[in-house]
């Protein structure tokens, strides 16, 4: 199409961008699956500490243990909305859902990262409570469910650990067992002095470590959902930097468009609008090539559209 001394094309090298789908695709399923088998361990190791320290919580009359139990329920939630949406998330993209189901993932982020805020600022309310009357707890038993609780959370701690990094809802998880090993420290160390010195308020005080652990962990977590949901460009590029690079390739006059965004925690997505000389169709499609390899190589992006704009003269100066 030509107007205005301008001719706009648009070309996108299908061979190239099916071949790394294809790859990114086998990867994606190999990726599902262990995150599936993890979710799953800890679901399970997370449901059995649930149960035995809501009996002894309950039990003991220690509104720590109680907060705990209850991070623990929200976490068979979330992890089970997790599973539900990785599920869903692996179905192929459609016509009218061309991305897939994969933000559905995000979703459920934000809402386990919500969810945490909200158990936190009810077990500050309770704990303000028993600072006013505290109950009389036994310590001894205290003590030994949150060591128990203590080991049971390193060894998802380890299971987890390589993995957070790549996935949001895993870095969630993650995040939120860190806070519960945190709050599992300060219940021991209330229940040692509740057995030792009749300490009560050091219980309604390790409540209060619970809540400011899970919320510092929920933070994080909010933020990097809400980032991805409003389209922001991930942290990890330099979207000036990718301006740069382009602009430097020979016959790109001028960036004239550049957008880059995330749709989900491993995905990344950009389209651009460069201006270009005045080149042969088989120039033209090289330089694409070029530019695709260069973003794929060295910015991890794979979800490419670029527009070339063909001028009839450039105004950059070539070294």
């Amino acid at each position: 199409m030509i107007s205005s001394g301008k001719a706009t094309e648009s070309y996108h090298s299908i061979a190239e961008e099916n071949l790394a789908n294809s790859a990114s695709d086998d990867s994606k399923v190999i990726s599902s699956q262990l995150k599936m088998r993890l979710l799953w361990i800890v679901l399970g190791l997370r449901s059995s500490l649930f149960l035995f320290v809501l009996t002894i919580g309950f039990w003991t009359h220690s509104l720590s243990l109680l907060a705990s139990s209850g991070d623990m329920f929200s976490d068979m939630v979330a992890i089970s909305l997790t599973l539900g949406a990785t599920a869903l998330a692996q179905r192929p993209a459609t016509k009218t859902a061309t991305f897939g189901y994969r933000r559905i993932e995000i979703l459920v982020a934000l809402l386990n990262g919500l969810g945490i805020i909200a158990i936190s600022a009810l077990t500050t309310w309770e704990a303000i409570g028993q600072f006013q009357e505290p109950d009389p707890i036994r310590g001894l038993p205290m003590l030994v469910t949150a060591g128990v609780s203590l080991v049971f959370n390193s060894i998802i701690i380890r299971l987890l650990h390589d993995e957070s990094s790549h996935d949001l809802n895993l870095k969630g998880a993650f995040l939120r067992i860190l806070a519960d090993t945190a709050g599992s420290i300060s219940v021991i160390l209330a229940a040692l002095g509740i057995y030792y010195f009749n300490w009560l308020w050091a219980d309604a005080g390790a409540s209060l470590l619970v809540a400011a652990f899970l919320c510092i962990s929920a933070v994080p977590l909010v933020m990097d959902s809400l980032r991805i949901l409003l389209e922001f460009a991930p942290h990890s590029l330099d979207v000036t930097a990718i301006e740069v690079a382009l602009h430097s390739f020979p016959g790109v006059c001028q960036v004239e468009k550049l957008n880059v965004w995330t749709i989900t925690s491993d995905r990344i997505a950009l389209n651009a609008h460069l201006a270009v000389k005045l080149m042969t169709i088989e120039e033209r499609d090289q330089l694409l090539n070029q530019l695709q390899t260069y973003l794929n190589q060295e910015f991890g992006i794979y979800e490419l559209t670029l527009q070339l704009t063909a001028f009839q003269e450039c105004d950059r100066d070539e070294p």
